[in-house]
């Protein structure tokens, strides 16, 4: 059976980076789709791979019920469209970039999915988001204090704070490991 794989983890843990590093490797080689985030943020912020909409286009998605999985933060909508569960359907699994705290929501949805927490030290956080420069100081702070306890069954941690490569080759690991979909 196809399985949904929620990809977690604060701002500037790098999770971005790892998952476009596996996505390059695995560059179609298995039955596994990433999926886009559709977030009110433009195209140019940032180095996530995503749709931006205004407001006013998302929320309209989300009342024609366009969105599997949908979330609010930092005064952003998130959300991950209904097509994945078509690419499951038909086979594939997904991985998402999903959210901490929406984490509850998603598992009860998708109850088999497989959850994912990247996580770094507080250092290494704040000096990737001010390399990033999208947040003031005291927004990083703020990012960096905001760690909430994760206890979910089957939740897999890697520890992202070496290079791109060893942080890449344990999620690979992770997902070449997923049983085949049907």
């Amino acid at each position: 059976m196809s399985q949904l794989v929620y990809i977690i983890g604060a701002s500037g843990v790098g999770k971005d980076s790892l998952m476009h590093y596996a996505r390059q490797q695995l560059n179609g080689s298995i039955p596994l789709i990433f999926a886009h985030r559709y977030i009110t943020r433009p195209a140019t912020e940032g180095s996530e791979n995503h749709v931006a909409l205004t407001a006013e286009e998302f929320r309209s998605r989300k009342a024609q019920g366009l969105f599997a999985l949908d979330w609010e933060s930092h005064g952003l909508y998130y959300g991950i469209g209904i097509e994945i569960d078509v690419w499951m359907q038909k086979g594939s699994h997904v991985v998402v970039n999903g959210s901490r705290q929406y984490l509850p929501v998603a598992k009860e949805r998708y109850p088999d999915m497989i959850p994912i927490v990247i996580e770094a030290d507080p250092e290494i956080i704040r000096h990737r988001l001010e390399s990033r420069g999208r947040e003031k100081e005291e927004e990083i702070e703020l990012r960096i204090k905001r760690q909430p306890s994760l206890d979910v069954a089957g939740l897999i941690r890697i520890s992202n704070n070496g290079l791109l490569d060893e942080g890449g080759e344990e999620l690979l690991g992770i997902l070449r490991s997923v049983p085949a979909g049907s």
